[in-house]
Order: C-alpha cells, then sequence, then structure tokens
C-alpha cells in the first residue's frame, strides 16, 4: 500500500466529517478540486508543502494525514494467496500499516456455543489485522462482516463496534491491533 493511498483515504474522511465539499477544501487549501479528487483517489502524488496545506485546511497534523487512521476492509483469502521465497524460508506478506502507535498481538480463540463476541469501538484509527489458524468465522465491523477461513487474513477499522462469531465448532485466529499514537488538542486537532 502507497503513502498517497494512506493520505487519500485520511483526507476524504476528515473532509467527510467536517461536512466539506472537495471545492471548499481546495478553496481552503489554494488547490483546484481536481487535484484534491486525484489525492484521494489515491492517484495523486502530493508534496509535502500540499500535505501541509491540507492538514491546516483540514485542521489536523500533517501526521494525522501520514497515519493509518481506520480503512476500509482487506480480506486476502488464502486460496489466491501469494508466497515468497525469502532466504531459506518463504513468507507470505499480509498487510502494511503506515505511522507510529500501539501494536498489540494475540490468539484469539472464539467457541459457537459462547456466542457472538462483540468489542465496543476502538480508539480512533485502531485497525485490527487477523489471519484465521483454525476453523471458519465471521467477523469485522458489525455494518460489513467478512467470512474467513483458514489461511484468510482479514484487517478492518476497530475505531467502530466490531465482532468475532465462530461459524465451526471452534475458530483460532492471530490478532493484531495497532492503535495510532495520536492526541487531540482542545480544539479537536490531531497530532
Amino acid at each position: 500500500m502507497a503513502v498517497s493511498d494512506v493520505v487519500g483515504r485520511n483526507v476524504k474522511r476528515y473532509r467527510h466529517e467536517r461536512g466539506m465539499s472537495m471545492a471548499a477544501l481546495g478553496e481552503r487549501a489554494g488547490l483546484a478540486k481536481q487535484t484534491i479528487a486525484s489525492i484521494e483517489s489515491g492517484q495523486g502524488n502530493p508534496t509535502i508543502d500540499t500535505v501541509e496545506r491540507l492538514a491546516s485546511s483540514l485542521g489536523v497534523s500533517a501526521r494525522a494525514l501520514l497515519t493509518e487512521l481506520g480503512t476500509e476492509v482487506l480480506h486476502s483469502h488464502a486460496a489466491s494467496a501469494i508466497w515468497r521465497r525469502s532466504g531459506k524460508v518463504r513468507e507470505r506478506p499480509l498487510d502494511q500499516a503506515f505511522g507510529s502507535g500501539y501494536v498489540t498481538n494475540a490468539l484469539i480463540r472464539v467457541d459457537t456455543n459462547r456466542g457472538r463476541a462483540v468489542y465496543p469501538a476502538r480508539g480512533r484509527g485502531a485497525l485490527r489485522h487477523c489471519y484465521v489458524l483454525e476453523g471458519e468465522l465471521r467477523l469485522g465491523p458489525t455494518t460489513s462482516p467478512a467470512v474467513a477461513v483458514v489461511g484468510d487474513f482479514v484487517r478492518f477499522p476497530a475505531d467502530t463496534e466490531h465482532f468475532l462469531e465462530a461459524i465451526t465448532p471452534v475458530a483460532t485466529l492471530f490478532a493484531c491491533t495497532t492503535s495510532p499514537q495520536l492526541t487531540m488538542d482542545e480544539d479537536g486537532g490531531w497530532f
């Protein structure tokens, strides 16, 4: 995933949160509406100056635009996995996130007899990266869950309510939760 994709998603997210049109953001930042559209689609390659102007116009830090803050659900199916040789081992790259913050890793076992495990929204920009080791389960945001089987990788926003629910009697997954190290100032700006 390219940094320009991260910047584009974040610009779009902050612009929507502020109820701004592309034209309004462009006017504030001194950029053309077409430039904003290009950046938001991940097609643009914004300069540092452009990132700073966008950040200032959105009331956030440049760091906030460069940090992975909640993304679409990514589901990498085991059947279409690409393994690469790396020295004496083969590895399957799963995901890469940009920015800084906190990382928590855990093995999670989900049993059907215990029902759906619902998690409240974590801090803004939190992501959950899950690799299924055993069984089959439904997981992700309550609004757009994925069904995953052994070998599947699913990444989803954890800054919204999400859940894990076994479909087989038992499902086990490796979960890595990332939370950006961003704080909010008194004016609601991120730095």
